[in-house]
């Protein structure tokens, strides 16, 4: 059986006005190519990726670091409460085949390490800030030799649709 590719969209629970909108819309594209939304499940960039895969009939996936469900956005599909704080970013990033980077502080820098050492292949989405914005280019060491590219919403538009077409993730 063939499941959706899980995408994991990372970035601030304090975000921009400018990287809610990315995040949304970046949430909508992947959705409606009948990709699964994981995030962190909160607020932020993960709220936004949220609205925009279930405004397009997708699934937003939250894997929360609380023990229940209260601290999840409204827009989530799904809900994993984890008990694990911070540490549960290992599970955002082991959930996807792929991870999506809008903007980003310390949380999401730490994905992004999870990302870089087991292999998922990360976009970062140019022009968000933060780490995002830091990392793209960028090789964090020798165990990967794929440098981080950086996207445009357009660029993403077109990953979404050869991902549901079935071309692999590289």
């Amino acid at each position: 059986m063939n499941h959706p590719i899980q995408v994991c969209i990372i970035g601030n629970s304090q975000a921009t006005a400018h990287q809610m909108e990315v995040a949304e819309a970046a949430g909508r594209i992947l959705a409606s190519h009948g990709h699964t939304v994981v995030t962190g499940g909160r607020t932020g960039v993960m709220e936004a990726a949220a609205k925009g895969a279930r405004e397009a009939g997708g699934i937003a996936v939250g894997i929360l670091p609380t023990e229940d469900s209260s601290s999840s956005n409204s827009y989530n599909t799904v809900v994993i409460p984890t008990g694990m704080g911070y540490t549960r970013n290992a599970l955002n990033i082991l959930a996807a085949q792929a991870v999506i980077c809008v903007g980003g502080m310390v949380g999401t820098m730490n994905e992004m390490g999870f990302a870089w050492m087991w292999q998922r292949p990360m976009w970062g989405i140019q022009g968000t800030g933060g780490w995002t914005d830091k990392v793209i280019g960028t090789c964090f060491d020798e165990r990967w030799d794929r440098p981080i590219p950086g996207i445009d919403l357009e660029e993403l538009e077109d990953l979404a649709k050869r991902w549901a077409a079935g071309e692999p993730i590289v």
